[in-house]
């Protein structure tokens, strides 16, 4: 296996001066939540992690590993059918789960597909809203769904996608939420400084896309999705906390008179 496709195992705060006290203090991470002990989320994360009937499996860019604000880290947590695997693209060999469903499809082509890969449709990649594929008369029966989302930049998403497509393609469908593929990105969030904005409503954090999905895949769905909605919120609002207030950006001087900006 690739050494960049591999579980995150990966801590922060790994290498520096083992004699400077101060950062000693600042590499103790909580045995929990892999966090450092001053930004631990052990009083947000839920107790026991959230059952579902349905499989996440994420493909987690590398550099997302260095995001103070990455959700991957605690949706895991939260969840207990969550795998998370590190890399660019997936294939076969990654997960035993995706090598299952694609060793079925190619003995059974016509198999009912139970897996879905959540992405933005594109002329070249047809995208099914997921609640028009879950009410799918081929569907409609089954509920051992496999979940797969991509987690990194909207630029490194599509790559990853791409890249996965080869191996999705035999046994995955691809879906998306229902968006306004139009208009500006937002989140459940108010504040430019706390999460990237997206090009586009339909992307928003990795944790609040499968908290949507969850919500329409399993029975319990909508207590699933506002249980970790919350917990979402909580993070983001405690991270906010160590946030800087930015100053607003200086209008631009032009002539001696106020540029636009």
């Amino acid at each position: 296996m690739d050494p960049e496709t591999q579980l995150a195992n990966s801590t922060p705060f790994a290498a520096g001066d083992d004699s400077d006290g101060h950062n000693e203090e600042r590499r103790k991470l909580c045995s929990k939540c892999n966090r450092p002990i001053k930004v631990c989320l052990c009083s947000i994360i839920p107790p026991e992690p959230i059952a579902t009937i349905t499989r996440i499996v994420i493909l987690h860019h590398p550099h997302e590993q260095r995001h103070k604000l990455a959700t991957v880290p605690v949706l895991s947590k939260c969840l207990h059918k969550c795998d998370v695997i590190v890399g660019r693209r997936l294939r076969y060999g990654d997960s035993e789960i995706l090598d299952s469903l694609h060793d079925v499809a190619i003995l059974n082509p016509n198999f009912p597909h139970r897996a879905i890969y959540l992405f933005p449709g594109a002329d070249t990649s047809p995208s099914q809203e997921i609640n028009h594929w879950k009410s799918s008369k081929h569907i409609v029966e089954m509920s051992n769904y496999v979940l797969i989302s991509f987690d990194g930049t909207w630029k490194h998403a599509r790559e990853m996608m791409r890249a996965s497509l080869s191996f999705l393609s035999k046994f995955a469908v691809q879906v998306h939420l229902d968006s306004d593929v139009g208009n500006d990105g937002g989140t459940i969030f108010n504040s430019d400084l706390i999460l990237r904005k997206e090009p586009f409503s339909g992307c928003m954090s990795t944790m609040e896309a499968v908290a949507h999905c969850l919500r329409i895949l399993e029975p319990n769905g909508i207590d699933i999705e506002s249980s970790l909605i919350e917990v979402l919120r909580s993070m983001v609002k405690f991270q906010a906390s160590f946030l800087k207030p930015m100053k607003p950006r200086p209008k631009l001087i032009k002539g001696g008179r106020e540029g636009k900006t």
